[in-house]
């Protein structure tokens, strides 16, 4: 009988050490949901490891980290915490626990507890029991040290880089052109974005870098595209920190690291045109209505339309192989030589999506040449090469 009175001693004090609470913390859902949302553009939804479909979370005294990543790009976050907590670390899934916070009441205060390698959500009319994977399984990008540190503030990055990220290559096999270009010399940071048919160029100036912080790096389109995301229309200042593989970035709301695209970028200085003579000045809002019409009436594979410049006219057409044409003339102030020159009307669009003054200068120089336009704004300088099509 005593025997088995020890064995029932000892299976209850396994079992309330099993049932032991690894990490818990409570958090309103309201302060839980935004770094939340922060990092979870990290995570792919097709991944090759079941980890890399979690989020890690970490309590360390009176702060919750939060962390993602597809091994090619990690954000992490922080949120300070409003109740009593317990230290430990775990992960779930992502896009469960996401879609949990987002549809619970905006008032509601979230608990979260790891019990028997579970995590237990709960709220005060809600409970939901999630599964974990091992917090050491997580993979996380060491601290890496680099050489180059600059920073700029974040609503003139953001908009640097919404007017020049769509020139970015899409699964190119020339893996470089698959990024965008961050090209630091003396006080100006030059973003470039090429496909390989159009160009576009964005710089900064007055960046005040130390002496020799002179750098070229491929930041992945995955990168790009996350970072205009994150980043806020304000002057908040965002830290960046250029290091042999990756690029760092630090904000006080996120962390940002990058892999970076291995590969030499083309010389993009010399597809830039120098000798343009024939110019052309017009509203752009007009110019990118008439773009969009005629391009009804374009080839659906290839876009293509042709511009005629002859005195005081443009003229825009468009054929497709069903035999159906569009035209349209515009007005303009022009009395250089006549040209006919075809482009894929998609990019000229994307060009006057990305001007931001009312009017927009073509730059031409003739039939085999690209076209060349160019802007100054207050938070950037611009220029966007545009190479012609045979028709």
């Amino acid at each position: 009988m005593a025997a088995t009175t020890d064995f029932c001693e000892e299976t209850i004090e396994s079992a309330q050490k099993t049932n032991k609470t690894v990490m818990s913390f409570s958090l309103s859902r309201d302060a839980l949901l935004k770094p939340l949302q922060l990092v979870a553009g990290a995570v792919e939804r097709r991944q090759t490891m079941a980890i890399l479909s979690n989020i890690f979370l970490s309590v360390r005294g009176n702060k919750l980290s939060l962390t993602a990543t597809d091994l090619e790009l990690e954000l992490s976050s922080h949120v300070e915490l409003e109740g009593a907590s317990e230290e430990g670390n775990i992960t779930v899934s992502a896009r469960k626990f996401l879609d949990i916070c987002r549809t619970l009441p905006a008032d509601a205060i979230i608990k979260l507890e790891m019990k028997n390698d579970r995590a237990i959500l709960s709220t005060q009319k809600s409970k939901f029991t999630l599964s974990t994977l091992p917090a050491e399984e997580f993979p996380k990008v060491e601290e890496g040290k680099g050489q180059v540190t600059f920073s700029v503030s974040q609503k003139t990055l953001k908009n640097v880089l919404a007017s020049t990220h769509f020139s970015i290559a899409q699964q190119d096999m020339r893996y470089y052109l698959n990024g965008m270009l961050f090209e630091l010399r003396e006080d100006e940071l030059r973003l470039i974005a090429t496909d390989g048919h159009r160009l576009s160029l964005g710089s900064i100036d007055r960046l005040k870098l130390k002496k020799g912080n002179n750098a070229q790096v491929i930041v992945p389109r995955k990168g790009i595209v996350e970072l205009m995301r994150l980043l806020n229309d304000n002057d908040d200042m965002i830290e960046f920190v250029i290091g042999a593989n990756h690029i760092y970035a630090t904000t006080t709301e996120f962390k940002f690291i990058s892999k970076l695209i291995e590969g030499k970028f083309p010389d993009y200085a010399r597809v830039i045109p120098k000798k343009g003579d024939k110019v052309v000045e017009i509203e752009r809002e007009i110019l990118k209505q008439a773009f969009t019409r005629v391009a009804i009436l374009s080839n659906e594979k290839y876009r293509g339309i042709r511009l005629f410049l002859s005195e005081n006219i443009l003229r825009i057409s468009a054929n497709n192989p069903e035999q159906e044409e569009a035209e349209e003339d515009l007005a303009i102030e022009y009395n250089g030589g006549e040209l006919e020159i075809g482009f894929n009307v998609n990019y000229l669009i994307d060009v006057c999506q990305a001007i931001q003054s009312s009017t927009i200068k073509l730059v031409f120089a003739d039939s085999n040449s690209s076209l060349l336009v160019e802007e100054d704004q207050e938070l950037g300088s611009f220029t966007y090469v545009v190479m012609p099509m045979r028709l």
